[in-house]
């Protein structure tokens, strides 16, 4: 059962089966006439792509397509937007695919509308002119960054990745379509849903947790461990998939309205060093920096779940459901590497906000269960 809860949000949100039909319409209320279609590749052949042209053709909305970017998008893809954009008449800008395109649309809003590098926009509130109007259109149900002003952009040379975020860099309206996850992979739909996940619950307990973040955080909890296992046991299901979008979505507004923990500041390095996918990283790290925070935090994962033991043992049943990786091992990473990635974790941003002091050493003992 999908709850109403109060987002407290500008976004405009459209939900349901069939809604992306609604994109030409909702584009054309925001003033639409010629948009940047920043698009994953491989939805054309699922054939979002030519839905999403049709209904805007339909509306009169002229479309140019941008799909030159790769699943981490970096500095140099984001400048490739700019450029293929620039001096074409571009008045708004439409994410469609998962996290990647969502956060590349964002990119290249900033680099469009206020010049510059993306550099220049790592931190908060860095944005001085306005910034073109945005639709959101997850495929996924998983990174949330339909919900945030924040894009993560990685730098290309040392793969680290940057959060640049403003209040303008945040979607005017998001469209929750269901049917547009059902040709993910088991794969993506487990590693998308279990970053989710990780967002409910690191969002649920972190420092800067506040009553609106935390009712966010719980719904999301509930959702998302609710139906991930029902969504790969049935993935036609589309009220699963509805759910999960939607938990997603709540989860993401969560980080918005608070911040993420030390879940995310191990994981970044892994991506930087090894390519490992975000979710996968998420899946071996989650467990462990739970037991880890319980001497901070037990009494408040008891909102989410009886104990911190009970909550840790179901995350890992949940990845175990997902085939997701369960040790580093299993990445490739090796016992002599832990002492760099800990220090590369405990100069992650997010780190700052976990419920338990977090540094380097605090790192390397996560690192250490996880391996």
């Amino acid at each position: 059962m999908l709850k109403p809860v109060d987002l407290k949000t500008d976004i405009r949100v459209v939900r349901g089966e069939g809604t992306l039909g609604q994109i030409g319409v909702l584009a054309k209320e925001l003033g639409f006439s010629r948009t940047l279609l920043v698009a994953d590749p491989g939805l054309a052949k699922a054939g979002h792509l030519t839905h999403a042209h049709a209904f805007l053709d339909a509306a009169g909305i002229d479309a140019l397509e941008f799909s030159d970017f790769g699943p981490n998008p970096d500095a140099t893809m984001i400048e490739a937007g700019r450029d293929f954009a620039g001096g074409k008449g571009v008045d708004s800008i439409i994410g469609l695919g998962g996290g990647s395109s969502l956060d590349c649309a964002k990119g290249i809003n900033f680099l469009l509308t206020q010049g510059g590098r993306i550099h220049d926009f790592h931190g908060y509130g860095k944005a001085t002119r306005a910034m073109l109007p945005m639709i959101g259109v997850p495929t996924t149900a998983g990174t949330g960054s339909e919900a945030q002003s924040y894009a993560i952009i990685s730098d290309p040379t040392s793969h680290k990745k940057m959060a640049c975020g403003d209040p303008k860099a945040a979607f005017r309206a998001v469209i929750l379509d269901p049917q547009l996850t059902l040709t993910q992979p088991a794969s993506v739909t487990a590693a998308a849903g279990y970053d989710a996940i990780a967002h409910a619950v690191e969002t649920f307990v972190c420092t800067t947790r506040n009553p609106r973040s935390q009712e966010l955080s719980r719904e999301a909890w509930r959702l998302l461990d609710g139906h991930f296992e029902r969504v790969l046991a049935s993935p036609n299901d589309l009220g699963a998939r509805a759910a999960m979008q939607l938990g997603a979505f709540y989860a993401g507004t969560a980080i918005e309205l608070s911040m993420l923990g030390a879940t995310h500041a191990c994981a970044n390095p892994l991506t930087a060093r090894y390519g490992t996918t975000h979710g996968d990283a998420i899946a071996i790290l989650l467990p462990h920096v739970v037991r880890w925070n319980d001497e901070s935090a037990g009494a408040l994962y008891a909102g989410l779940m009886d104990s911190t033991d009970a909550l840790a043992a179901r995350l890992s049943s949940i990845a175990a459901v997902g085939r997701l990786p369960r040790t580093l091992r299993d990445i490739g990473v090796s016992r002599d590497d832990l002492a760099a990635l800990a220090q590369e974790a405990a100069e992650q941003w997010t780190g700052k906000f976990n419920p338990r002091p977090f540094d380097a050493n605090g790192a390397h003992e996560v690192y250490a269960c996880a391996f």
